[in-house]
């Protein structure tokens, strides 16, 4: 299968417009595009359309037990899918368009397959113009995981993209680069105790004024786990990923790591300052910058591999605001010596 890959960063051309169009089209087809938004790069396909969700599965090489996110271009949209009440309304004034994916009692209209047999479907509405318009274009709800092959660091960019799935999928529209760099924040309203699945830039903090307590997927509060990301190895370059809280033990794993081949560090401008001098250092951040951090984290896994590392170390991060997050995704690339 021959892969096309249109820029749409502006929207602001004729070419640019109808490659939505085409994007649109495809999508209607029962076809698969790629397509950006402000979290990572999404590979999407009619959420309502079985066959076109299969293939979703197969050209990522997922487990077919790994729910997939809706998105949407309205609420409009979102009622023939899922059971609405007042807080989903007050979700979605203080968070849509955003990285906000909310988990709700799913209607006889989503397949199965899209949510791998339970009875509640993963929704958001994404906060980009691109996603936004090639969902309007296609007049449906579109079904889309990370798209990347299963397990590996998030695509940032659609270089990223044409890397993973090149010849499996059709149409890649390149928005440039994503602005957080990790997945959605995704939580669990179809309860009585709402339960935050996965963490992401919406916090449990920015959630409480709306919805109080809220249990940590794993904790005895939590109820089930119904989110993307959850069960699976996740995130993971080819190099084995390791991880220090400063700057002693990333040397401690220099001096362990480097007799067995080649090895990258991701550190921040700080910490990298304290390094031996001939160490491959990626700079991901000035210190404290975290946001920052998060979006380039994926994208640093990516050029280790570009590298031919055989061992990452990355410098971790305070557990606090986008800190959970990006510790989520860390822990989960992570490998043991």
């Amino acid at each position: 299968m021959e892969t096309m890959i249109k820029k749409v960063s502006r929207l602001a051309t004729t070419e640019e417009l109808a490659a939505i169009e085409l994007a649109g089209q495809y999508i209607r087809e029962g076809q698969l595009v790629a397509f950006p938004t402000e979290t990572v790069y999404g590979l999407g396909a009619d959420a309502l359309n079985e066959a076109a969700v299969a293939a979703i599965f197969a050209a990522k090489g997922r487990p077919a037990d790994n729910p997939l996110i809706v998105h949407i271009s309205d609420l409009e949209m979102l009622s023939p899918l899922a059971e609405i009440n007042d807080l989903v309304y007050k979700l979605a004034d203080a968070f849509w368009p955003g990285p906000l994916t909310l988990v709700l009692p799913k209607k006889n209209i989503v397949p199965d397959i899209v949510t791998a047999g339970l009875d509640s479907v993963a929704v958001r509405m994404p906060d980009n113009k691109v996603a936004l318009s090639l969902i309007r274009a296609a007049g449906r709800p579109i079904a889309a995981p990370s798209a990347n092959l299963s397990g590996r660091p998030s695509p940032t960019e659609a270089a990223h993209v044409a890397h993973d799935l090149t010849g499996r999928i059709p149409l890649i529209l390149d928005g440039g680069a994503t602005d957080i760099g990790l997945e959605s924040t995704v939580i669990d309203i179809c309860g009585n105790m709402p339960t935050l699945l996965r963490p992401g830039k919406v916090t449990a903090a920015d959630l409480d004024p709306f919805v109080g307590e809220v249990a940590m997927a794993g904790s005895k509060e939590a109820q089930r786990p119904a989110a993307p990301g959850m069960k699976y190895t996740h995130y993971a370059p080819q190099a084995k990923v390791y991880l220090a809280k400063d700057s002693g033990q990333i040397n401690q794993l220099i001096e362990q790591l480097q007799p067995q081949g080649k090895l990258m560090v991701i550190a921040t401008e700080m910490t990298a300052a304290s390094l031996p001098k001939d160490t491959d250092v990626f700079i991901i951040c000035r210190h404290n910058d975290w946001e920052t951090f998060a979006r380039n984290i994926f994208a640093a896994f990516r050029l280790a591999d570009a590298k031919g590392a055989v061992s990452v170390v990355t410098e971790t991060v305070p557990e606090q605001g986008i800190g959970l997050a990006i510790m989520n995704r860390l822990r989960k690339a992570e490998s043991k010596l």
